[in-house]
């Protein structure tokens, strides 16, 4: 089997072939091509790549190219991972929203819709250049962000795509080492939106362990997604990291304004990694690549891969992925990030009880957005980003939106042919 990355030269890609070369028995990978424009970063990445498939005894081959026909020429499947702008815009995402009190942030806010309007015309050209030349069957893993709207584009233009996220595989992993169970028979019920969600079931063997997480490890798993223990024993739900953005808005902003932007912080990381990838006695993962985040993405990425094209019975996988009637309260071409059945035929999520209001109302409103943010980001528009902004609980205000759209227009204007009219 072929598999194409496109974005290869991302510092994330050891992660993946990392995850590759411990599945070599289950999924069946030979070529695996990395594309990207940037010569220097993707024949690094290349190389190295290269060289811990060597050690781990496994037999694909890794190819670089910044074709992206050539290298998705016979692609069994294509990964998506992509960031127009590199850091230098991401810092900007971070910090422009502070210029009306609000949360600087890369994927959601006003900075996750800066991204998605940079993002979604590029990822729609990829992908149906890919569907040029490896066809209508070739599966599309989007891990691009802000993947829900990026996913839901690749489905409105009939892509063959499924969404991905680390935040479900990084809990899942969490809750399996505090309950002593293997990871492969914890079970998660996941609700929300892809950044937006809640674990509202932990199931091993059918039996929701849950409320023995919140009981004995609550001061533990409150830390590490930053909310306070007594809100989350009380919704009985443990949040995605992400989800402080919105229930602790007012600490979050003091606290960016006073610490050094994630993409500085990213842009270091990066530098190093590069460094020891260039190194020809380097033949393992460093134990660096962490501070790099996406912890797991290896796993979650290779099992997905595994599941869609490997023609076996289906797997369960926590995925972004059509609606289709899973929360009756959101239309059915929503996307959402559920658990779901996955095999070659694609991913299905599987039935959930209704969704409190506590939790459905503020999925319904980003959900909102994530259509406004889409239509931005196909159409154009200084009014349709403003309205985007307006729609999203973390702007909210007509007089921030305004401020915030004129200032996200102009620090994005080279990525906007509409801007430049």
């Amino acid at each position: 089997m072929k598999l194409a990355v496109v974005g290869g030269g991302s510092t994330y890609t050891p992660e993946l072939i990392d995850g590759i070369a411990g599945r070599r028995a289950s999924l069946d990978v030979d070529e695996i091509v990395l594309i990207d424009p940037d010569a220097y970063r993707v024949e690094a990445v290349g190389d190295f790549s290269q060289r811990l498939l060597n050690h781990a005894g496994h037999s694909a081959r890794v190819r670089t190219t910044a074709n992206l026909e050539e290298g998705v020429d016979g692609a069994s499947a294509v990964l998506i991972q992509l960031r127009v702008g590199g850091q230098k815009a991401r810092a900007s995402d971070e910090t422009f929203p502070h210029l009306c009190g609000c949360v600087g942030q890369e994927t959601t806010g006003a900075g996750g819709l800066a991204k998605a309007l940079r993002t979604v015309p590029v990822v729609l050209d990829i992908a149906e250049r890919v569907r040029k030349v490896a066809g209508d069957d070739t599966w599309i893993v989007n891990f691009t962000n802000p993947v829900g709207i990026v996913t839901r584009a690749l489905l409105q233009e009939g892509h063959r795509a499924v969404g991905l996220c680390n935040v479900a595989i990084n809990l899942q992993r969490k809750f399996a080492k505090l309950l002593g169970a293997s990871t492969g028979d914890v079970k998660l019920v996941h609700t929300g939106l892809n950044h937006l969600s809640w674990e509202r079931g932990v199931l091993v063997d059918g039996v929701d362990r849950l409320p023995e997480l919140l009981a004995q490890h609550a001061e533990y798993l409150g830390e590490e997604v930053s909310v306070p223990v007594d809100w989350m024993q009380r919704m009985q739900a443990v949040p995605s990291y992400y989800l402080k953005y919105y229930y602790s808005h007012d600490a979050q902003v003091a606290k960016q304004q006073t610490e050094r932007p994630r993409a500085e912080v990213v842009s270091d990381v990066e530098e190093e990694l590069l460094k020891i990838y260039l190194d020809p006695e380097q033949v393992t993962k460093p134990e660096s690549l962490e501070k790099r985040g996406g912890a797991y993405y290896s796993e979650a990425a290779v099992q997905l891969v595994h599941a869609l094209t490997s023609g076996g019975g289906a797997e369960e996988h926590v995925v972004n992925v059509r609606n289709n009637g899973t929360f009756n309260f959101l239309p059915d071409d929503a996307v959402i990030e559920v658990s779901s059945t996955v095999d070659s035929a694609g991913a299905t999520p599987i039935p959930q009880a209704p969704v409190d209001p506590r939790f459905a109302g503020l999925i319904a409103g980003v959900t909102a957005y994530e259509y406004l943010a889409l239509d931005a980001a196909i159409k154009g528009g200084r009014d349709r980003v403003a309205d985007a902004l307006l729609a999203h609980p973390l702007v909210g205000q007509y007089t921030k939106a305004d401020k915030l759209a004129d200032e996200l227009v102009a620090r994005n204007r080279d990525f906007l042919p509409w801007a430049r009219a």
